[in-house]
């Protein structure tokens, strides 16, 4: 192994000690042992029964994903049928469409390429999904602009909603509850070291996925901001969940069509790029005991007469499970959307504020009580207040809709 003397000479601190600047390597940034999941890591820097915290609430946050993306694709290609419809029938027509046979789709889908069989051979499959993201999000921009073009005027106010269109505590609790879905895209840590296990080793790793990281935190902000503000300047109280799916606009109705068909790619490559570590999780653990005649028994499925594929049968046959599983909830427990945004919201904290500042304050050895020790942890308590509330918000809603 060839070992660059500047880069070993950096791997120390000033007292001789080796420098902990990356989780993902234990101990020695460029050749210490690697940490291949979020469970490793926690494992390897905080202690084995916070590991078994951190898997437990990670995976239930990957399960919910899981479900909450099947629901969000359904929905699109809902949209686009009724899309369709009214441009035939007229925006008078109510179009009623059933979003399970969708479900189904979507899920006979996924079960395809869930027997992928590693999270390095799904590259691809992400890089699809990141461009159909920039292209809906892009559609909807353009949509919101040309609306405020059109009025000439920009609507809604600095207070937001009105209280002529909602109730003072509905509006409260709304609030909350949009506390929660701002968190949401910021939660990719539940899959962060899981895709740096995928990085080739020079640069090291943390440097480029740090570089990732920063940029892809612009670029989300950036639209987030983009999408909220300037949706709510369109349509002021008005203003629906989702600017492509609940027809806050008719036309052009291919538009919206080609929209919320990158929706749904998207979604399908997410759903397969967050279920990744689910997989890799059980069928590790399966090797501990099953034997290798079960766990690599194959069947032979001939491709167009011409060549034949050999498909793993345990792979087939449990991750197919696992889709199923995820497509009936949604289908026939009642508001299991709202269901799956609450356990998001309890997922945030521990996962991408909580466990990334305990590991920061290991791999940098910040003494207890210092200042800076004490602003992590208030930063942390400060997320930990927002996610509370957020979750307070969702519960409003569970119960409002029961009720």
């Amino acid at each position: 192994m060839d070992r660059n003397p500047q880069a070993a000479s950096d791997r120390f601190d000033d007292d001789g000690r080796l420098k902990r600047i990356a989780c993902y390597r234990s101990d020695d940034p460029l050749f210490g042992e690697r940490n291949y999941t979020y469970m490793d890591v926690v494992h390897s820097n905080l202690g084995g029964w916070k590991a078994r915290l951190c898997g437990l609430v990670q995976y239930s946050s990957l399960f919910g994903l899981a479900s909450g993306y099947t629901i969000a694709a359904s929905t699109s290609m809902v949209a686009i049928k009724r899309s369709n419809c009214f441009h035939e029938n007229g925006d008078d027509n109510p179009c009623h469409v059933s979003s399970k046979i969708y479900m189904i789709m979507f899920g006979a889908f996924e079960i395809v390429f869930s027997q992928i069989p590693d999270f390095d051979q799904i590259w691809w499959l992400s890089i699809v999904a990141a461009i159909m993201s920039f292209t809906y999000s892009l559609i909807g921009l353009a949509l919101a602009v040309a609306k405020i073009a059109v009025t000439r005027k920009f609507k809604g106010s600095l207070a937001g909603i009105s209280k002529e269109a909602i109730a003072e505590p509905q509006k409260i609790w709304r609030c909350f509850q949009a506390l929660g879905i701002i968190a949401f895209p910021y939660s990719y840590s539940v899959i962060q070291i899981e895709i740096q296990d995928t990085i080739k080793a020079r640069p090291t790793e943390h440097e480029r996925m740090k570089k990732a990281t920063f940029k892809s935190l612009v670029v989300t902000t950036l639209f987030n901001i983009l999408c909220g503000c300037l949706g709510y300047a369109a349509f002021g109280d008005l203003s629906l969940k989702n600017l492509l799916t609940d027809f806050s606009f008719y036309n052009p109705y291919w538009l919206l069509d080609i929209a919320n068909a990158a929706i749904v790619v998207h979604l399908g490559g997410a759903y397969q790029v967050y279920c990744q570590p689910i997989f890799a999780f059980i069928e590790k653990e399966a090797s501990k005991y099953f034997s290798d005649n079960i766990l690599k028994k194959k069947i032979k499925i001939p491709i167009f007469g011409v060549r034949q594929y050999e498909l793993n049968l345990f792979r087939l046959s449990w991750r197919s499970a696992f889709v199923i599983i995820t497509i009936v909830l949604p289908m026939f427990v009642p508001y299991f959307h709202e269901f799956v945004s609450l356990s998001r919201v309890l997922g945030f904290w521990p996962l991408t504020v909580y466990f990334p500042v305990e590991l920061y304050i290991v791999q940098k050895r910040i003494p207890r009580w210092s200042w800076r020790w004490f602003s992590l942890q208030m930063l942390s308590i400060g997320c930990l207040a927002v996610a509370t509330v957020a979750a307070a918000g969702w519960v409003a809603r569970i119960v409002f809709d029961l009720s």
